[in-house]
């Protein structure tokens, strides 16, 4: 998932070590020999969300190392599952959600990962290891970067004032049932444009399972959210962040980390909005993103140097103090800022924990039926 999103970031382009960058296009310019330069530069290619990842990591790792980290983000898994399955994507490390990664996993996409590479392995979460090997067994191919929740967020002055101070939040019916998501159309829904964290969160409403491959199930779903489409202002992967931030919309449908990310920066714009998010009582999905390297890669060697620089302790929390999200790694507890590793919508407590599901991938015929849901949702077509 994302899933941080913040202005001119999408589908940029970045080079880390901007110095080193201009010192070399100068010297270039000059006609000048660059002292000490090897042979053959060392570089790793990363395909990753946008804004998921603190920039000062990437440029430490590059002072380290000496690997330049050329950086390309997309904003959802459609995109990077179409480059890896066409072959030759240039990519050394990309960051899959755990139903594409499995997916990709069964159509030989990946390289196994040599984890005598990978002294820090050991720093990982086994319960979060654990749970991520039902996509990939053994964990092979893949470690966890972050997880999270998928659940809503919203404005608490703004929904309290439309249903009512005893009204009860934590339930799906809040934006599935005709009547509350009418009341909340004025000041705003968004949702994210997500059917395989939607539905899979969204299915035991219905009395079915997160995991229920059954078509009718899929489609009680996807009807719900057609008769409500009407009072929801936009499906989008990201654009809820900063609307919510804003006070633009009062209620979002979104990841865990995105939701704490607009809550963090309407205290910082002081604007007096008060966000909260909740995990549903029915259940919500609890989504992964892996690291893993494209059985093409031109730079495996870098690729697992990078992996495991960011399983470093220290370096995992880094990144969970920037983006807000869980990390894989329980070594980087201790790193971790309290005001995020207390708080419950990204660290979850047992009990949560238990109401926590996690899909599988749909087959291809299901995926295309999916798909046809979805525009109708979408389109109202």
């Amino acid at each position: 998932m994302a899933r941080v999103e913040r202005p001119v970031r999408r589908r940029s382009r970045v080079r880390i070590g901007f110095g080193v960058a201009a010192g070399m296009l100068l010297a270039a310019l000059l006609g000048l020999a660059l002292p000490g330069r090897a042979a053959e530069e060392r570089v790793v290619n990363i395909y990753n969300w946008s804004d998921y990842i603190d920039p000062k990591v990437l440029d430490a790792f590059t002072q380290e190392t000496g690997i330049k980290v050329v950086y390309d983000t997309y904003d959802n898994n459609e995109i990077l599952e179409t480059k890896l399955l066409a072959g030759r994507s240039g990519y050394d490390i990309v960051v899959p959600s755990g139903p594409y990664l499995q997916r990709l996993i069964r159509a030989g996409a990946f390289l196994p990962l040599d984890k005598t590479k990978l002294k820090n392995l050991g720093n990982l979460w086994p319960e979060i290891s654990g749970r991520l090997a039902v996509y990939d067994p053994g964990n092979a191919f893949a470690v966890d970067y972050m997880w999270g929740t998928t659940g809503i967020g919203y404005n608490v002055a703004a929904v309290r004032e439309r249903l009512g101070a005893n009204a009860v939040l934590n339930s799906w019916t809040t934006v599935l049932n005709p009547a509350s998501a009418n009341k909340l159309k004025d000041c705003g829904i968004m949702m994210l444009d997500s059917p395989e964290d939607l539905i899979p969160s969204m299915l035991p409403v219905f009395g079915a399972k997160a995991d229920s491959k059954r078509w009718d199930d899929l489609t009680l779903v996807t009807d719900a959210l057609y008769k409500v489409r009407g009072s929801v202002r936009k499906f989008h992967a990201s654009e809820y962040i900063q609307a919510l931030a804003n006070g633009d919309i009062c209620v979002a449908v979104g990841y865990s980390g995105d939701v704490l990310q607009a809550k963090r920066r309407a205290e910082e714009a002081k604007n007096g909005i008060e966000i909260a998010y909740v995990v549903p009582k029915e259940g919500a999905l609890m989504w992964f993103d892996t690291f893993a390297i494209p059985k093409d890669a031109a730079h495996p060697a870098e690729a697992l140097a990078f992996i495991d620089y960011m399983l470093r302790p220290e370096v995992a929390a880094a990144n969970t103090n920037f983006v807000a999200y869980a990390s894989g790694n329980l070594a980087a507890k201790k790193f971790v800022k309290p005001e995020i590793l207390s708080n419950p919508g990204i660290y979850p407590d047992e009990a949560t924990m238990q109401r926590l599901s996690i899909n599988t991938a749909w087959d291809d015929r299901t995926q295309r039926y999916v798909t046809r849901l979805w525009t109708r949702v979408r389109t109202g077509r």
